[in-house]
């Protein structure tokens, strides 16, 4: 990858037909035809879902992954902002980008799986459920998506020359960090809490009272990793509209995430050994599950994190952003793992669950919805580089 760098990125151009624009184009046009399937014949015309399951996919993928994979956000502005490393700021504006379309398509994919879609906030503007963990988990994202979107602000206010206002929300940057903190810790955790109710149709691997803490932890070491994950495909499609800061800033913040993505690995598989031998669950490893289990935890949190520790030794970038893939999937793999393959497990097989095609199509729509956006976004707002009148002012 060359290190030469475009003097002005901002007047770049880019063709409207490409590959990636015609074939997002085809799955917009068939997210479009399911939509209307959704809309027009409910939840069964896309749909595996049931009584055994009434969450299938596109909370398992489209809530709990996306939530989960969105935590750059707040780690990222958290390093910079709270603990003052400001090497990290070149990571900033892509990471904010990232979660605040992440909690947005969070949101525009629940109108998919909600019966009545028109009534998503229904729970909180109209009747309070505040004895539910879900009435928190929606008041703490409908809180933070606000919080995302004001700390993104600053980027197209920049590139519209609205100086006065873009002035203001930078002055509020560590106000809306902290409270951005505050509303992940307790949403988090509590989409771990949501499974709390369950003792009886999960397995108990991945049962725990700790639910909380496990989902809350493994949202750090996600977010870190997904950072480093965008960082490495934004420096392969978006390099010629990056300025010379950001590409020197680059590998500070790669080396300084997996550094401080494997010590919460560490931690993470540390607590997660400790509740296997707090409830006495050695026998259960000798299964399928358990098979299951061990891949879970030995191939996507033990080995993501002495990669990105010998990464960091040898400073081998590639070998570091390789990992944040592993990662990646391994957090996917594990949201999967609590709300479908440990749900209902006692089930025969027969009646398992198994998203149907449409669903899946509902999927891959949401995420190119997320693709298009991120690009259009990123092609026209001071997202890679520093505006001239703007620079050493963040």
């Amino acid at each position: 990858m060359t290190n030469q760098h475009n003097e002005h990125p901002w007047e770049v151009k880019s063709p409207w037909i490409t590959p990636f624009n015609v074939v997002a184009a085809l799955i917009v046009l068939m997210g479009i035809y399911l939509t209307y399937l959704r809309f027009t014949g409910g939840l069964a015309a896309v749909t595996n879902l049931d009584d055994n399951y009434p969450w299938g996919i596109w909370i398992s993928f489209d809530l709990l992954c996306g939530v989960a994979l969105a935590a750059g956000g707040y780690t990222t502005a958290t390093a910079c902002y709270v603990f003052g490393i400001k090497k990290y700021h070149a990571a900033v504006r892509p990471a904010i980008l990232t979660a605040f379309l992440g909690y947005a398509l969070v949101v525009f994919a629940l109108h998919y799986d909600v019966g009545q879609p028109w009534r998503l906030a229904y729970p909180i503007f109209v009747q309070q459920g505040t004895t539910s963990v879900l009435f928190e988990v929606g008041l703490c994202v409908f809180l933070y998506v606000t919080v995302l979107f004001l700390e993104f602000l600053p980027a197209p206010l920049e590139r519209l020359g609205i100086k006065r206002v873009r002035n203001i929300m930078v002055k509020l940057t560590l106000v809306l960090t902290v409270f951005g903190v505050i509303l992940s810790t307790m949403h988090q955790s509590s989409l771990g809490a949501l499974y709390l109710i369950l003792p009886s149709k999960m397995h108990p691997l991945w049962y725990s009272t700790h639910l909380p803490i496990y989902f809350f932890v493994s949202s750090m070491f996600a977010g870190l990793s997904m950072v480093i994950f965008e960082s490495t495909l934004s420096h392969r499609w978006y390099h010629n509209r990056m300025d010379k800061s950001h590409l020197e800033g680059t590998p500070h913040v790669t080396f300084g995430f997996a550094k401080a993505a494997a010590w919460i690995m560490a931690g993470y598989f540390f607590i997660k050994f400790f509740g296997v031998v707090l409830n006495n669950n050695w026998a259960y490893l000798n299964t399928f599950y358990g098979m299951i289990f061990s891949i879970e935890m030995l191939g996507f949190v033990a080995l993501p994190a002495f990669l990105y520790i010998k990464g960091v030794k040898t400073r081998n970038i590639k070998l570091i952003r390789w990992t944040a893939v592993l990662a990646v999937f391994g957090i996917v793999f594990n949201r999967f793992n609590v709300s479908l393959v440990a749900y209902n497990y006692h089930l025969p097989s027969e009646m398992k669950y198994f998203p149907a095609l449409a669903e899946i199509g509902v999927t891959i729509f949401v995420v190119t919805i997320g693709l298009i956006v991120f690009k259009f976004i990123a092609t026209r707002t001071p997202i890679f580089y520093e505006l001239p009148d703007y620079k050493g002012s963040h």
